[in-house]
């Protein structure tokens, strides 16, 4: 009796899950497209609406914020340590990459992030824009020998081969390791531990979304649990072994230099090499180091933050460029501008078409669409434009209690109407321009937007991300014109943490970004 009795109970937190899960989109639908609230009060998921904020009573009766107003949002994003992520959400984090900078919160978020700033800082990112440069012209012969086999143009999933060039890069950038993906066939062990990790399918996710909810659930094995396992122990070994290898080399160079490791001598071309030189710096101080542990946390936080986001981010620039073939050329023209194929970062961060694209890129699809943090005391937020509450008074600020959740919308503050214009759900290159004014009160750490969130929890490989980008996007649109292979209409978004496309009239093929493919002829 016992196992029908548990798969009721499980049948129905799923139908729960699913019915939050809905509840919430259509909240943010609201938020995102200008929908009227009184459309979805009939779902009892809306508590009420003031001016840029909403309330809502959402499942289990957990009062739930949301807000687009740029005071408040700077308040709950500059107070990093009294809006934190929710307990779940760490746990979760931490169960697929370890105690990374992305899962701790406190003073320990606070180190790890002290002894890092400088692996992600421009002297860094300098030295590493030849690895981006150089995997971005291989996977570009790659798919020029593929072309030259098929009539001079071919359909391409480009979200999947993005996403082998992405996670070669943060290989070889992240950890000096090479993880072969362009090379097909040759996937070794980690990228194998990797895709088991991270690339589950949705019933997968589905199950460890219930264990985290039903911790009981955990002692029950599954295939994908014994197979999880199996590639965590698989990345926990291969992580040691780099972190020792690395250890020994940097010992052995110290020792025939017959020098001490300073803070000042920190340059590295990988960012592992940089984290140990950290550790062994001896005008460090030890609580400001981190232990090996922490640092081992920082591989699997390096793999996922340094892949997913951006090979999504390029995959839906290039999408945006089909569609805009006028946007597509003038960007060509520019590019082609440049006298070499291999420019520095200066070059890129010299290309102003560039620049724009990129921008509106990350405003329109931006790979994070919204974050949650939860408040850890009781709090009085900042109002930037007053509101009349439900009985009638005017108020400059909302009153949250300890434990109550905020939503940060990102991808609704990217494409207000009211902030960006009319015609902010399109892609309009030109915008940046001459942005709206107002838009510089949009609390982000780069660009006006929300893209890589603001305050001390603000993405600490932003310029990471942005140079990565402009080094594929130069060398592919200058290489191939892209069009679009299926029906526009037909590529979906998915409503997931990090929205991949899909095509719905192939659903069978999972997430996929087909595009034409051919190679740029000059008239």
């Amino acid at each position: 009796m016992e196992a029908p009795i548990l798969h009721y109970r499980v049948v129905l937190v799923t139908v729960a899950i699913l019915a939050w899960s809905s509840q919430s989109k259509l909240v943010l639908r609201s938020l995102s497209d200008n929908v009227s609230v009184r459309d979805f009060r009939s779902a009892g998921t809306v508590g009420g609406k003031y001016g840029n904020n909403i309330t809502y009573i959402e499942l289990f009766n957990l009062n739930r914020l949301w807000t687009v107003d740029t005071r408040a949002l700077n308040h709950i994003l500059t107070h990093s340590t009294d809006f934190q992520k929710t307990t779940i959400t760490r746990r979760m984090i931490t169960q697929f990459v370890g105690a990374g900078i992305l899962a701790t919160e406190g003073e320990q978020h606070r180190q790890q992030r002290r002894v890092m700033n400088p692996a992600f800082g421009p002297a860094q990112i300098r030295e590493l824009t030849p690895i981006f440069i150089n995997k971005a012209i291989q996977l570009r012969d790659i798919w020029l020998s593929e072309i030259s086999q098929n009539n001079g143009c071919k359909r391409i999933d480009i979200l999947n081969w993005l996403s082998r060039v992405t996670l070669d890069i943060i290989g070889l950038a992240g950890f000096d390791y090479e993880f072969r993906n362009l090379e097909t066939g040759q996937l070794n062990e980690l990228s194998e531990a990797f895709k088991v990790i991270f690339n589950g399918n949705s019933r997968a996710r589905i199950i460890t979304l219930l264990r985290e909810f039903i911790p009981i659930l955990s002692i029950i094995p599954t295939e994908h649990s014994r197979r999880v396992g199996e590639a965590k122990r698989v990345m926990h070994r291969i992580g040691m072994q780099m972190i020792a290898e690395r250890k020994k080399a940097l010992f052995r160079q110290n020792t025939a230099d017959k020098d001490i490791v300073k803070c000042r001598d920190l340059e590295g071309r990988d960012l592992l090499t940089l984290l140990l030189k950290a550790n062994m710096a001896t005008d460090i101080p030890a609580n400001q180091k981190l232990s090996e542990e922490d640092v081992l946390a920082q591989i699997p936080t390096f793999l996922v933050a340094g892949h997913e986001t951006t090979s999504t981010a390029v995959t839906w620039c290039l999408y945006a460029l089909t569609q805009a073939p006028e946007v597509q050329q003038k960007l060509r023209e520019e590019l082609l501008s440049v006298p070499t194929e291999t420019p520095t970062i200066d070059e890129l961060n010299s290309l102003s078409y560039l620049e724009i694209v990129v921008r509106e890129t990350l405003r329109l699809y931006a790979p994070v669409p919204t974050i949650v943090r939860q408040a850890m005391k009781d709090d009085v937020i900042p109002v930037g434009e007053p509101y009349t509450d439900r009985f009638g008074e005017v108020r400059d600020e909302i009153r949250i209690r300890k434990g109550d959740v905020i939503m940060v919308p990102i991808l609704a503050m990217n494409r207000s109407t009211k902030l960006w214009g009319s015609d902010a759900h399109q892609f309009k290159p030109e915008r940046w321009e001459k942005p709206p004014e107002c838009v510089t009160n949009i609390p982000g750490v780069w660009g006006h937007l929300m893209t890589f969130l603001g305050g001390p929890r603000a993405c600490i490989g932003y310029r990471f991300s942005l140079v990565e980008m402009k080094a594929i996007l130069f060398t592919f649109v200058r290489a191939f014109e892209f069009e679009h292979a299926v029906q526009p209409e037909s590529i979906i978004r998915k409503n997931t943490s990090i929205p991949r496309p899909y095509v719905s009239t192939e659903p069978e093929k999972g997430d996929q970004m087909p595009l034409l493919v051919k190679p740029y002829r000059v008239s």
